[in-house]
């Protein structure tokens, strides 16, 4: 049902401020900035070699500046979106609604590129609050159009290694994400690092990293950062600090055969992380 991790949404205050602080996290532009109109948001996106991010901020009226606005207006900048990928909708549709849960049509949308006009279109399907826990989540798929290339430079963030989710509910989110969208789950353990438990879902070449903490509440979940993958981490090091960004040095990851650093200004409120894996 769900091929891909299409994208990450973060709601943002000032489009042109996040915008720029972006690009000296990516080392690269946007490849596209524009609005939906009959959303009332405007966004930018910088295009990964696995998916894209999204910076949305609300300019008028609509479900998506309703969206913005009551995300900025609750928790400020950050987080708000995942976004998962299908390639026939009405499938999935199907599928889901074969399951048991109640599911609305799916809807069009449409963006349009300010710098040069072109239009990329896709369609939409919401789901209930028992697949979404708490998320701010939907399948895409996308109709017409593209998103263009970016142009990299050796020092530019390059893929999304791994999203980190937090749930309250390892199992619940095991029965959605592995037995209803049908995505491999790759990793189901106890981290002794931090005596929690841990799952890894894989799929397009990039890892939902799922943390249990369990609080007898009802099930939930939270989106809480991203790590991006460089090729290059100390060269990538000293681009940023030259940009003025605020990082960490590098050092070993948890990881066998990886080094990392925290970027620690710049993210509008998403915990950052940087990673090279090492050749072994």
């Amino acid at each position: 049902m769900i091929n891909a991790l299409d994208h990450l949404i973060i709601a943002v205050k000032d489009l042109d401020k996040a915008e720029s602080d972006y690009m000296k996290i990516f080392g690269m532009a946007p490849v596209w900035r524009g609005e939906h109109k009959e959303l009332g948001t405007i966004n930018s996106i910088f295009n990964l070699e696995n998916t894209y991010l999204e910076l949305l901020a609300s300019n008028g009226n609509g479900l998506g500046a309703t969206l913005v606005n009551n995300a900025l207006t609750q928790e400020g900048e950050g987080l708000i979106g995942l976004v998962l990928k299908t390639d026939n909708i009405k499938e999935a549709h199907a599928s889901l609604g074969s399951a048991g849960f109640v599911i609305g049509d799916f809807s069009d949308g449409e963006g349009s590129n300010s710098s040069d006009k072109k239009i990329r279109r896709w369609q939409n399907l919401f789901l209930p609050p028992e697949l979404t826990r708490g998320l701010f989540s939907f399948i895409i798929q996308h109709t017409e159009g593209n998103l263009p290339n970016s142009k990299y430079q050796a020092t530019s963030i390059n893929k999304l290694d791994h999203v980190v989710i937090n749930t309250n509910d390892a199992d619940g989110f095991i029965n959605v994400y592995k037995d209803t969208f049908k995505i491999r789950l790759a990793l189901d353990k106890v981290i002794e690092h931090w005596k929690k438990r841990m799952l890894f879902f894989r799929l397009n070449k990039t890892t939902i990293e799922v943390i249990e903490n369990k609080d007898g509440k009802p099930a939930n979940d939270k989106l809480w950062g991203l790590a991006w993958e460089v090729k290059n981490i100390e060269a990538t090091h000293q681009r940023l600090v030259d940009e003025g960004v605020d990082i960490t040095s590098v050092k070993n990851g948890l990881k066998d055969n990886t080094l990392v650093a925290t970027i620690k200004s710049h993210t509008h409120n998403v915990p950052t992380l940087l990673i090279e894996h090492l050749e072994k």
